[in-house]
């Protein structure tokens, strides 16, 4: 049985399966030494796995590894096509919830995938999770999606976020752009809603290019992951899933948002703003928070609640009309990729920054996080200086999560007004990138700093929510 030599099972435990006929897939019944009966499937092995342990797969989708001491035997109760691979076992899994039932609404969903956690699986040869699901293989594994909406899935990238450049966010929006066009073309019908399914590493990025490119598209984009992949039993990624389809076909509004558990619950899911979220734990399942705001919305079962619209924008857009900036700002989706986010330090060498405008590919503008209300070294202002009158763009925000960047209450704050830096008020660092990367990719070099300036998404608010910040 080459398959079990394939799947990572060795000496004692692949002579238990082979004698009870069993291969990777199959599903067994293993009964132990003190009578005790076990059923689930064989799944395979990581490659540098022991010899002594036998792994199920049981049917609350957890894995149990059975020392080899303790089987007495093991035999096939539903013999499995040859399978050494887990994308191969998981589709037999998948039976068990059915394929996606037909269509059961009117309302019609673009769901694009661009790989991450919420679209992977486990790798037994491995341990590693990959990209290995398709917007329509989940769709698959997601049948209640069918009572959504009429599902349109779209594969753009199958990648890990963070190999996610400001070019591929331009893909991206183009691709979401074209796909919307295309459905009304075919006439299918005008889609309600786009889910996009991210990896979470940098999906606060991705938000929030999304919220500049596609400011003025007239549908809500959700931005969905998962901190844990969808084979495994504590997994997010269906609940945030249909959520985010939910939020997305009925909540009736546009913009770009982000849909994650709002709690290590399975309860409540929270709708983010795309330029107002931040991921905050590596793990846990309430990793994203919306930071100086309020959620948009929750998610609580099949009910949507929409908050209150107590944000008060910032910047000089209340000196314009918003005629005027839905014309100007409206499906912009280049991106210029000449931009650096820097995080000041204590010993940070200012010829850092030198070095980025003096490459190849020099750099046109930088993202500067600051210590505190935004400051930076009396050497690294002096840089910054020098580098403003050669027309690189400097813009300061702050390490510190929460709060506004106040670059007048100190004399090092000033100096850095004076140097030319251009204070972002409490803009998130991320959203802050995502925003000169763009500004930089649609405007010219001298609107660059009024494009920065201007609230054109909710990236900037002056009254602070005193919540969603995690106490604990």
């Amino acid at each position: 049985m080459t398959e079990l030599v394939s799947s990572g099972y060795k000496g004692r435990a692949r002579e238990l399966l082979e004698q009870g006929g069993a291969t990777v897939g199959s599903l067994v019944k293993v009964k132990g030494v003190d009578g005790a009966e076990t059923s689930g499937l064989v799944v395979p092995r990581y490659e540098h796995a022991d010899p002594e342990h036998v792994v199920l797969k049981l049917k609350s989708g957890y894995n149990i590894g059975i020392s080899v001491e303790n089987i007495q035997s093991i035999s096939v109760v539903e013999k499995s096509p040859t399978v050494s691979t887990f994308g191969q076992v998981s589709a037999i899994l998948q039976q068990a919830h059915g394929r996606p039932k037909g269509k059961t609404s009117d309302k019609k969903l673009l769901l694009i995938s661009t790989g991450g956690t919420i679209a992977s699986r486990v790798d037994y040869r491995t341990g590693a999770v990959h990209p290995a699901l398709s917007a329509e293989d989940l769709y698959s594994a997601v049948p209640e999606l069918g009572d959504l909406a009429e599902i349109f899935p779209e594969v753009v990238f199958s990648v890990y976020s963070e190999n996610l450049t400001p070019s591929d966010w331009q893909t991206l929006s183009n691709s979401i752009l074209a796909k919307s066009r295309e459905l009304e073309q075919k006439k299918k019908g005008r889609a309600d809603g786009v889910v996009v399914m991210l990896g979470t590493d940098t999906l606060a990025y991705v938000s929030a290019a999304l919220s500049f490119s596609l400011n003025g598209f007239d549908l809500p984009v959700v931005c969905v992951g998962a901190q844990r992949s969808s084979d495994r039993p504590s997994s997010d990624a269906a609940l945030n899933l249909k959520a985010a389809a939910r939020f997305a076909v009925s909540s009736g509004t546009e913009g770009v948002f982000v849909a994650m558990h709002e709690s290590e619950n399975d309860d409540v899911i929270a709708i983010h703003s795309g330029v107002r979220v931040r991921k905050n734990h590596t793990s846990r399942r309430d990793a994203f928070e919306s930071i100086d705001v309020s959620y948009e919305a929750h998610v609580i079962g099949n009910e949507i609640k929409m908050r209150a619209q107590d944000v008060i924008p910032v910047g000089d857009s209340s000196t314009k009309s918003e005629a005027d900036l839905a014309e100007r700002f409206r499906l912009k989706t280049s991106f210029n990729p000449s931009v650096a986010l820097i995080k000041f330090h204590p010993g940070f060498d200012p010829m850092v920054l030198d070095y980025y405008t003096r490459r190849d590919k020099p750099v046109k503008g930088f993202v500067i996080e600051g210590t505190g209300l935004g400051h930076v070294s009396s050497a690294t202002v002096r840089e910054i200086g020098r580098l403003s009158k050669e027309g690189v763009f400097i813009g300061i925000t702050s390490q510190c999560i929460w709060g506004h960047v106040h670059l007048d209450v100190y004399e090092t704050g000033r100096d850095l007004i004076e140097a030319g830096a251009v204070p972002l008020e409490n803009m998130l660092a991320e959203t802050a990138f995502a925003k000169l990367s763009w500004a930089l990719g649609n405007f010219e070099p001298e609107q660059v700093k009024e494009v920065m300036l201007t609230d054109i998404a909710g990236e900037f608010t002056q009254r602070i929510a005193l919540v969603g910040r995690r106490n604990s």
